[in-house]
């Protein structure tokens, strides 16, 4: 029986790390007729105050976003320094890294830190509205869940991609 509860801790996003972004884009696109994509380019000075496993630390990206069936959709190549998408792609290759479970106030960001029970790998914000980090929920959900506050209102992408 299928559940219409809302979750308490709903999925907003499902995240692909990749080597080549535009051929990822691409091959999304010709195959499953996602998109248009926005992408970004996540690195300093709009990238700030970053860290892995709780120490300081520079690292940058690249990120396209879609929709999918109203859920977001992305895809994260690294670019730059130690990060978490870059461990991942070395250890096993192009794949799901992690699941969003955004957030839009600290007292929510707190409350699924808390039910989760789990430290905080990577993160730092972008801009002056948004942080953003990843929990390590081995053993108990053995996934990586990105949350953070914030809103990506005002972020504008450096180019869109569409077929």
């Amino acid at each position: 029986m299928i559940s219409l509860q809302t979750p308490k801790h709903a999925i907003s996003q499902i995240c692909i790390v990749c080597y080549d972004i535009d051929k990822t884009m691409y091959e999304y696109s010709k195959r499953l007729g996602w998109g248009p994509w926005k992408v970004y380019d996540h690195s300093a000075p709009m990238l700030h105050d970053t860290y892995l496993r709780g120490e300081p630390t520079e690292f940058s990206m690249l990120g396209a976003e879609t929709t999918v069936g109203g859920i977001g959709f992305e895809l994260i190549q690294p670019t730059g320094g130690k990060n978490i998408y870059q461990e991942f792609l070395d250890e096993k290759g192009e794949g799901v890294q992690h699941i969003a479970v955004m957030k839009h106030s600290s007292e929510d960001s707190d409350a699924l830190i808390a039910d989760v029970d789990a430290p905080r790998l990577m993160g730092g914000k972008i801009g002056e509205s948004i942080e953003f980090y990843y929990l390590e929920t081995n053993p108990t959900l053995k996934i990586v869940i990105e949350s953070g506050t914030g809103h990506a209102i005002d972020l504008q992408p450096v180019r869109t991609f569409s077929l």
